[in-house]
Formats: structure tokens, sequence, C-alpha cells
């Protein structure tokens, strides 16, 4: 019924930048949430940024580097990355609530992005 597909991911100096998207299709009534999450090897998976309505929190360790933001006529999600580090190195995922009718509410994932930053 949804799909989410990411893009932006690469290979990137530290300090340098990235932006990644993820754009939403398929039957779309409304997003309740949109949230950039990420796994390193060995590591859990953990929140990143996340927005609901017009409010917005970041895990701190990305807290003044990471932006994110929607459009909601694209249904599209962003994370601005700024001032990479090495740590940041990982698999990015988005995630999103769709409602797909008034009834119905669903959650999905993005199919990863990597993110490699190096010193």
């Amino acid at each position: 019924q949804v799909q989410l597909v990411e893009s932006g991911g690469g290979l990137v100096q530290a300090g340098g930048s990235l932006r990644l998207s993820c754009a939403a299709s398929g039957n779309i009534f409304s997003i309740n949430y949109m949230g950039w999450y990420r796994q390193a090897p060995g590591k859990q998976r953990e929140l990143v940024a996340r927005i609901t309505r017009g409010t917005t929190n970041y895990a701190d360790s990305v807290k003044g580097r990471f932006t994110i933001s929607r459009d909601n006529a694209k249904n599209t999600v962003y994370l601005q990355m700024n001032s990479l580090k090495p740590e940041d190195t990982a698999v990015y995922y988005c995630k999103m609530t769709i409602a797909t009718s008034r009834a119905n509410v669903v959650s999905s994932w993005g199919q990863g992005t990597q993110v490699t930053v190096s010193s």
C-alpha cells in the first residue's frame, strides 16, 4: 500500500555534509510521523531525528549538526547532515506512520541508505 524510497547516502570526509531524502508513495491520506533512524555495525537501531506535526526532536549526538524537515506536498522527509563525524557512519532508515484512510494507519520503513564518514 505504501512505499518509502530513500536516497542521498554516500561517502564523505569528516566535516562534510550530506542530505538524505525519503519519499513516500501509494495510498496516503495523511502522514502523522516522520523519523530518521540509524544502525551502525554491531549496534542497535537508534532514533536520530523525528518530526510530528510542527515539532522536531533530535538525538543529543546530532543536535546542532543535523536538521530534519518535511515537504508535505511531496510526502518527503529530509535529513540535512552537517559537520559529519566518523561516528555518524551507519545505515540510515526513514520511518513514517501513514494513514491510508480515516480508519487505517500503517508504519513503514525505508530500505536504508549507507552513510560512511572517513576520518
